[in-house]
């Protein structure tokens, strides 16, 4: 063999070994999202300086990184779900005797749950006594859905789900680091209560996943179709379907922003045009599929007095036709030039109410008639003033605990 053929051989053989190394140390790492493949696709269009940034730029593999915050248990194995939860200073809580199945899934009694904790002498205990009820709550959920579901839990997460561990450790460090973007985002809006976990369901397919929420619908109730949904029922949680695991972030942001949002009681096109706006700026809105002014013909074709009423009650965010699309783009319009003057905005979210759609904050905080606001939007000389009395009083419960 020519020497210098063999000289060739050796650097590529060196190469290859080199780019395999980087590769397994990326796709061993606890990142998450595209930044994997990106980074797989680097190391070998350029090899070497792939390799290089593959070396400082992406922590150690899992197996030689700290073990995650899982649940403690016998042997490595979880902890069985319990039957009885005990604090000090409190009294037993009888379990079994405050879960129910009404889709043949476990569900708390959530107010019983508040009423125990209620009775411990110090905030912190009560907060203690409610995350030790939620736990067990995911515990008995576990054991029902199947032995394939794990619980783990972060500084800032509880999560339920069927993942590998390095994908579920990497998830709940998206979630801590999603809930401090939007603290920032959100200024003097968004919350997350003092010492309380967020809670997310991973479910491993359609099938379960609207199975699961489906207990929260009325009886006969179509569904829109969602990749995620947060539910404000007792137990502030909200629910993924595995199978969208490559477009978790912005499902994520979407979701958390609804839970920082919680405590505020909002409008449902309020809290939906600040949940979509927030998930643009963390996680990136991505290419539109429709131009600008093809959507805002849309707009023009579907809204009128009577549908806008569906929008203030929040009943147009639920229908199975394009109006669901159309009223998650007219509230993301809506917040994001409300918004442009914050500390007047801050102080409309903060004091609009659900029961009259905001009207009335937006008149104090913002000066403006808030239907004839939004009807210019859409060149509409309607009048498009919320008018609550209409309203369905059941659909309008829903979307107060069902956010998509």
């Amino acid at each position: 063999m020519p020497p210098a053929l063999a000289i060739f051989l050796s650097i590529l053989a060196a190469l290859v070994l080199l780019n395999t190394w980087a590769t397994r140390r990326v796709l061993r790492s606890a990142e998450f999202g595209n930044r994997k493949a990106l980074m797989v696709m680097g190391i070998w269009i350029l090899p070497f300086l792939g390799a290089f940034m593959a070396r400082y730029q992406f922590a150690p593999p899992v197996d030689s990184a700290p073990a995650p915050d899982s649940l403690p248990g016998h042997d490595g194995e979880q902890p069985p779900a319990p039957e009885v939860l005990r604090i000090a200073g409190l009294p037993p809580f009888e379990l079994l005797d405050h879960l129910s199945a009404p889709a043949d899934l476990p569900r708390m009694d959530w107010q019983a749950l508040g009423a125990w904790a209620g009775q411990a002498e110090s905030p912190a205990t009560a907060t203690e006594a409610i995350e030790q009820g939620r736990r067990a709550w995911l515990l008995h959920l576990r054991d029902t859905i199947g032995p394939h579901m794990h619980l783990h839990e972060g500084q800032d997460v509880l999560i339920l789900s069927p993942l590998e561990p390095s994908v579920v450790q990497a998830m709940a460090g998206y979630v801590g680091k999603t809930r401090q973007r939007i603290a920032r985002v959100l200024d003097g809006v968004a919350r997350f209560q003092p010492g309380e976990k967020s809670v997310l369901l991973v479910l491993e397919s359609e099938e379960l996943y609207y199975h699961y929420v489906g207990q929260f619908y009325p009886d006969g109730g179509e569904f829109a179709f969602s990749g995620g949904m947060f539910i404000h029922d007792g137990c502030p949680h909200f629910v993924v379907v595995q199978a969208d695991l490559s477009a978790i972030e912005p499902v994520i942001a979407h979701e958390l922003t609804h839970s920082a949002l919680s405590y505020l009681r909002l409008p449902t096109w309020l809290d939906e045009g600040l949940a979509v706006n927030t998930e643009h700026r963390i996680a990136g809105a991505g290419r539109p599929a429709q131009s600008a002014q093809a959507m805002h013909q849309r707009h023009q074709a579907f809204w009128n007095a009577e549908r806008m009423q569906e929008f203030w009650s929040g009943d147009s965010f639920q229908r199975t036709d394009e109006g669901n699309q159309l009223s998650y783009d007219l509230a993301r319009i809506a917040v994001a030039q409300l918004a442009s003057d914050w500390p007047a905005f801050s102080r409309f979210a903060t004091s609009a109410r659900r029961s009259d759609a905001g009207a009335e904050a937006a008149s104090s905080a913002l000066g403006i008639d808030l239907g004839a606001y939004v009807g210019t939007l859409v060149q509409s000389s309607e009048d498009w003033t919320p008018r609550p009395h209409t309203w369905s009083t059941q659909r309008a419960q829903q979307a107060a605990h069902l956010h998509f």
